[in-house]
């Protein structure tokens, strides 16, 4: 389990900041994996978000794409599901509720069968 800061670290003038930055995007987020069974949270111009996309399609596994703006912009609000998920670097990538990590997790999981069409688009 990665390190977190526990919920009453923040000074309590900041709380409501940190827990509102950008909300928004992590709102949207939430609500497409709850409602879909994969979806792929990227940015523009990124060759491993390509990658993840193409492999699904590949593979014949449907999914959702949310877009947030590229390397110059968006990178605020792409921060908010950073500190939401803990998980570092884009693509993010959500099978069935749950984080499976980026790209080479995407492909470690396809090459495993441990991600078969058939058993997220059921």
């Amino acid at each position: 389990m990665r390190k977190m800061l526990s919920s009453t670290a923040p000074h309590g003038s900041i709380k409501d900041q940190v827990e509102g930055y950008h909300i928004d995007i992590v709102d949207e987020v939430k609500a497409a994996v709850s409602a879909n069974s994969v979806v792929v949270v990227g940015m523009r111009y990124n060759n491993a978000v390509f990658g993840a996309c193409k492999a699904l399609k590949k593979a014949g596994i449907e999914f959702t794409y949310l877009e947030y703006g590229g390397y110059a912009s968006q990178w605020r609000r792409r921060l908010a599901l950073k500190m939401w998920t803990g998980w570092p670097t884009f693509p993010m990538i959500f099978v069935d509720q749950t984080l499976v990590g980026g790209s080479k997790d995407l492909q470690r999981l396809l090459n495993d069968g441990k991600l078969a069409v058939d058993k997220v688009n059921a």
